[in-house]
């Protein structure tokens, strides 16, 4: 099984060294517009091997994507000093102009994995340009909010001192600063969190909920401003998403896709709870969140859509 990364950065670097670990697939291929990074690293994690899994990973080009089950795209440029957000989605746009043809050329039958940032703006894009070559848009997906959700079932966890796998919450929405975390419908063993609180006897007050909602949403925020970037924990996520994918293991995660109609915002791609196999996506799932919750998901489906609208043009 072969998963390639397009974009040799922080971010596809660790994904594929996180692979490596995790012993995910048999051979992982990087592609950079920088070949010598691409070696380079190849080359750095390829050393890491014998202490891991056995499998192969080489640099390459856009021909040796081949056969792959899943691309994950992690290719793009970084925000220059005075720009704005638009331009630097209209440069990112651009960057995947030029890569998401060559990605499908080479790799018809294979799942594209976003995680570019604005990841669900740079999926839409990377959907819009793979549909002209006739992929449908249930193979292009982005990484969406599944690290938020996975900070938020942490804090979780680390508040009633349990482990975080048996926290079932959601982050949805835009990946940033308007993303939604599903408080009413979390539930641990069965209870919502109010109910499993009076049963532990570990109190879950307003102050809490704040403090874990303020920790998930500038999580980022705090890791870049101490060391400048973040990749452990995306290059983790991504590393889930492409065991899913490549093992068909029918996961439910919070990816984002294309969906049709998202609290009353038509066509955005967002993230919410997605029944992920071999192909894509499988479902995407709605959730009875309540009144406050869902103007939110409004609201942050709004601001996904209006910036799709702001660069139409370049796509």
């Amino acid at each position: 099984m072969k998963v390639s990364v397009v974009g040799s950065g922080f971010v596809g670097s660790t994904a594929a060294y996180a692979m490596v670990m995790q012993g995910i697939g048999r051979e992982i291929v990087l592609v950079d517009h920088d070949k010598a990074r691409a070696v380079a690293e190849a080359a750095d994690i390829a050393h890491a091997v014998p202490f891991a899994n056995p499998l192969t990973i080489r640099a390459g080009e856009y021909s040796d994507l081949e056969d792959s089950c899943v691309v994950i795209i992690a290719a793009g440029v970084g925000q220059k000093p005075g720009e704005t957000r638009l331009q630097l989605l209209q440069r990112n746009a651009d960057v995947f102009r030029d890569c998401v043809p060559q990605i499908v050329q080479n790799a018809p039958g294979a799942v594209l994995l976003v995680a570019t940032n604005p990841v669900d703006i740079m999926t839409h894009i990377a959907g819009e340009i793979a549909a002209e070559c006739g992929v449908p848009t249930s193979r292009v997906i982005g990484s969406g909010t599944t690290l938020d959700t996975a900070r938020f079932r942490t804090l979780v966890g680390r508040h009633f001192g349990i482990d975080s796998r048996h926290v079932h919450s959601h982050v949805i929405g835009e990946h940033g600063d308007s993303e939604v975390l599903t408080w009413s419908l979390a539930t641990i063993a069965g209870l919502s969190l109010q109910e499993f609180s009076e049963v532990s006897g570990t109190p879950l007050g307003d102050d809490a909920i704040d403090t874990i909602d303020e920790q998930v949403r500038k999580a980022a925020y705090r890791i870049i401003e101490g060391k400048g970037a973040t990749h452990y924990g995306i290059g983790s996520a991504l590393a889930r998403i492409v065991d899913v994918i490549i093992h068909d293991q029918r996961s439910i995660l919070t990816i984002c896709s294309r969906i049709e109609n998202v609290a009353g915002v038509s066509d955005v791609t967002i993230s919410m709870p997605h029944l992920l196999g071999g192909k894509g996506v499988m479902a995407s799932i709605p959730l009875m969140l309540d009144d406050g919750e869902q103007a939110r998901l409004r609201a942050s489906a709004t601001i996904i859509r209006d910036a799709i609208d702001s660069i139409s043009l370049t796509i």
